[in-house]
């Protein structure tokens, strides 16, 4: 069984955003209005708050990182796959 060529992020790549609170940068894409891929790096994870004061097997996300992540796509920095 051959294996797909994944080509969405030749589309639309992730782009550097930077969190308002802990002012890390994470690399993120918008493959949707409902969908968001957010990379996180090793600087990045020990920066954030609420990453920080959370077990890692429950953090579900930083409300400060998409605040921030909001920002950009209202801003333009961060456009939507597909639009």
């Amino acid at each position: 069984m051959a294996v797909r060529a994944d080509n969405r992020l030749l589309d639309e790549p992730m782009r550097p955003v930077q969190c308002g609170t802990c002012e890390a940068w994470l690399t993120v894409r918008k493959s949707s209005w409902h969908q968001t891929s957010i990379q996180w790096d090793a600087d990045a994870s020990a920066r954030c708050v609420e990453r920080s004061a959370c077990p890692e097997d429950l953090f579900r996300g930083c409300h400060a990182l998409r605040d921030s992540i909001d920002r950009a796509v209202a801003d333009g920095g961060i456009p939507v796959a597909g639009e």
